[in-house]
């Protein structure tokens, strides 16, 4: 992968955190997110299932903080997002993938509509409401259900973030 395709990656995984479009990452977008997948299933923040999408949104904007908020202004810029995030996302993705653990598996309960696990359906709903355009949401919800049974598991999903968040660096 050459270095403008790196750049170009880096950058779209970059917007898909920065939810309000500020240009930085910061606690409010992780809230957005949650709320924008708490309204599209009709499901109550004050829930059980509201609570654990605002508790594993919180506890993945504190790992990324943690990882990469360089200078401690709570907020994320995009040259924090490449240089600490995105390396440290290169070397482990899986440990980026367990920081979102929580948050994914929260949001996959809500997307649970039948108490089966997530439908390919459930999913593109989400990616929908975080960002995806529909036309790639619907494609990319149908890949996740990676054994072909019709439902999305957590380790199906944490799999693809992982894969999603570890983009190789240029002549890697």
């Amino acid at each position: 992968m050459d270095s403008a395709e790196y750049e170009r990656k880096i950058a779209a995984r970059f917007a898909t955190f920065d939810q309000d479009g500020s240009g930085y990452i910061d606690r409010e977008d992780f809230s957005t997110a949650a709320r924008a997948v708490l309204t599209e299933f009709a499901t109550a923040a004050r829930s059980d299932k509201g609570q654990a999408v605002f508790n594993g949104a919180e506890a993945f904007w504190q790992g990324m903080a943690g990882i990469a908020d360089v200078d401690g202004d709570q907020r994320v810029s995009r040259e924090e997002f490449v240089t600490g995030a995105a390396k440290r996302l290169r070397d482990n993705p899986q440990r980026f993938a367990e920081i979102a653990r929580p948050f994914l598996a929260a949001v996959i309960a809500v997307a649970d509509e039948d108490g089966r696990g997530t439908t390919p359906e459930g999913a593109a709903r989400v990616l929908r409401v975080l960002g995806t355009r529909p036309e790639l949401a619907r494609q990319v919800a149908e890949a996740l259900d990676a054994d072909g049974d019709g439902r999305i598991t957590e380790d199906e999903i944490l799999a693809a973030f992982a894969a999603y968040c570890g983009v190789e660096a240029p002549d890697a």
